[in-house]
């Protein structure tokens, strides 16, 4: 998750435009970019105090980094917190992984679910994933499949691989869904063609149950997803 984290945030700041943030934000994210951390630090500080949402969220995963400033899980929690109250849905995210984590905060299930729903409410797909995960575990809400199914496929829908994968295999053992190997198969399908090892694999095995006809057909429809993106 940390890693996906970084890469989430690299990928914003680097399609941040200056017209839509100011130059003083633009210069935190130059420094940033060239990893001049103590200075990337300074800019989104003086920022993050004024009440600038996006720069809390990089405040707080800078402090959960140590970049430019001393690691600190309490500090990176409290401008998660900040951001996060004022809808950041990446800062939402990074919330539930730590109350999940127990991370900066004690281990509690219904404060992530809370910050997971209102990440995945704004279309986080990271976080739709999160919340379909723990409604298959029944962790902070009562175990339910097809609520899972849902947030899966909300965040499959946005082109996420993981999420095609974990709805593909939701159809493939009928788990808040009548079972269905074509669907199942056009999922893995999608998600295989973006690199998902696990969907290579489980793509692999539901060929081997089905019959040309299915199988054309699941290709026929990952084809006609894929097409209308």
């Amino acid at each position: 998750m940390k890693h996906k984290l970084i890469s989430v945030f690299l990928l914003v700041a680097l399609l941040i435009s200056p017209l839509a943030y100011s130059s003083d934000f633009r210069k935190g994210v130059d420094a940033f970019q060239k990893e001049d951390f103590q200075q990337a630090y300074q800019v989104f500080s003086s920022l993050a105090n004024q009440g600038d949402a996006l720069a809390q969220f990089t405040l707080g995963f800078m402090y959960e980094n140590g970049q430019g400033v001393p690691q600190n899980d309490i500090e990176a929690v409290r401008w998660y917190h900040a951001a996060a109250e004022q809808g950041d849905a990446l800062a939402q995210l990074s919330l539930g992984v730590r109350y999940t984590e127990g991370r900066g905060v004690p281990q509690n299930d219904a404060e992530a679910i809370r910050w997971y729903r209102a990440a995945a409410e704004q279309g986080q797909a990271q976080a739709q994933i999160n919340l379909g995960a723990r409604y298959i575990q029944g962790k902070g809400v009562p175990q339910n499949d097809a609520e899972a199914i849902r947030w899966f496929r909300a965040a499959a829908e946005q082109g996420d691989a993981q999420a095609q994968f974990r709805l593909s295999s939701m159809y493939f053992i009928g788990g808040g869904v009548v079972q269905n190997h074509v669907q199942a198969h056009m999922w893995a399908n999608i998600a295989a063609s973006q690199g998902n090892q696990n969907a290579v694999k489980l793509r692999n095995q539901l060929a081997e149950e089905m019959t040309p006809t299915q199988i054309q057909e699941a290709q026929k429809l990952a084809q006609e997803w894929v097409n209308s993106r």
